[in-house]
C-alpha cells in the first residue's frame, strides 16, 4: 500500500525533470465557471498523508485555449480520489490507493484509468514492517497489525520516485459555480505487488526485499513510460494495462527511520534521517 510519502522537490525542479510546460495553474475543471486564483506553491512535505494537497504531473488541454493539444502541467491535487458520480466526498480518505490488478474494472477508478492518469512525484514512501503471518492476514483483509518500525523506501540512485496515479473531477452541487470549492480535483496512487528481489541497498539489520516490508508498493514508473502513461489519447484498457508492469528489480533501497513519522503532525527533513538500527523490534 501507500499511506504516507515524502515530497520535497521544488516546482522548478519538477518542471525540469518532467518537461512541464505550465506550472501551478488554478485548480479547476474545464466545465467550471470562474475557478480559483493561482495558489501558493506547496512547501516541501516530509510526511504527506491522505487528504493533503500534493503535486501531480498530467497532460491535459488548457482551459479555454484554442489549441486543444494536451499540455504537460504541474497541478495541485488532493490525495484521496472522489469519483465524479459520488454524492459526497466523504469516502476520499479511503480511496488513496488503486490496485494495478483491478484498476481497469473497478467502478471508482476505471474511467480515470482510461482518461485521467497522472504522475505523483515523491522522494520515496514510508512503510511499516509487520510479521509474515500478520501480512498474510492483512492481504486477506482479516487483520490490521499496529504499525511498528517505519522504513523509508526510495530509488537507490536518488532520482525522483514517479508514482503512477489517477485523478478525477468532482462537482459539489450544493455550491454555486463561482465558489472556490465548487470543483474538487482528487487523486489516487496505483499500487502493485512488492518486489521479492533483493534491494539494491538493504539495511544491515532488517528486511532484504520490499516484499519483506509489506506485500504492496506504489507502482513506480521509469522515465521511458512517462509519456505513454500521461498521454490522454491512449484509452484502450488492455494497452494501458501493459504500462502497469512493475519496474525492473534492484532499483530501490530501504532504511529504518524514526518512529516520529508515525505521527502525521511531525514534518521535517529529520524524518528522512537513516537510523543505524531500528528503534523497535522488526521480527527479523
Amino acid at each position: 500500500m501507500c499511506g504516507r510519502y515524502a515530497a520535497s522537490r521544488s516546482p522548478e525542479d519538477l518542471a525540469g525533470i518532467f518537461d512541464v510546460e505550465v506550472g501551478a495553474p488554478p485548480v479547476r475543471a474545464e466545465s467550471g465557471a470562474g475557478g480559483r486564483e493561482p495558489e501558493e506553491t506547496l512547501a516541501p512535505d516530509y510526511n504527506v498523508a491522505p487528504t493533503k494537497q500534493v503535486h501531480a504531473i498530467l497532460d491535459r488541454p488548457l482551459k479555454d485555449a484554442d489549441d486543444r493539444r494536451p499540455v504537460r502541467q504541474l497541478r495541485r491535487l488532493t490525495w484521496g480520489l472522489v469519483p465524479s458520480w459520488a454524492k459526497s466526498p466523504e469516502g476520499a480518505a479511503r480511496m488513496i490507493n488503486a490496485r494495478a490488478e483491478t484498476v481497469h474494472e473497478k467502478p471508482s477508478y476505471r474511467r480515470a484509468f482510461a482518461a485521467r492518469r497522472c504522475i505523483l512525484p515523491a522522494d520515496g514512501y514510508y512503510e511499516w514492517v509487520t510479521g509474515s503471518q500478520e501480512r498474510e492476514l492483512e492481504v486477506e483483509g482479516r487483520k490490521k497489525r499496529p504499525r511498528k518500525q517505519p522504513y523509508f523506501v526510495l530509488p537507490a540512485d536518488g532520482s525522483v520516485f514517479a508514482m503512477a496515479g489517477l485523478y478525477e473531477f468532482w462537482r459539489d452541487r450544493t455550491l454555486p459555480d463561482d465558489h472556490p470549492r465548487a470543483w474538487w480535483v482528487t487523486c489516487s496512487v496505483i499500487t502493485t505487488e512488492a518486489e521479492t528481489a533483493p534491494l539494491a541497498v538493504a539495511p544491515d539489520d532488517g528486511p532484504g526485499s520490499l516484499s519483506a516490508i509489506h506485500p504492496r508498493m506504489p507502482l513506480m514508473l521509469t522515465p521511458d513510460r512517462w509519456d505513454a502513461w500521461l498521454d490522454p489519447s491512449r484509452t484502450d484498457p488492455e494497452e494501458l494495462r501493459a504500462l502497469l508492469d512493475p519496474p525492473p528489480p534492484g532499483l530501490m533501497r530501504a532504511y529504518p527511520v524514526s518512529t516520529a513519522v508515525s505521527n502525521v503532525r511531525n514534518n521535517g527533513p529529520e524524518l528522512l534521517k537513516e537510523l543505524e538500527a531500528p528503534e523497535e523490534g522488526t521480527l527479523f
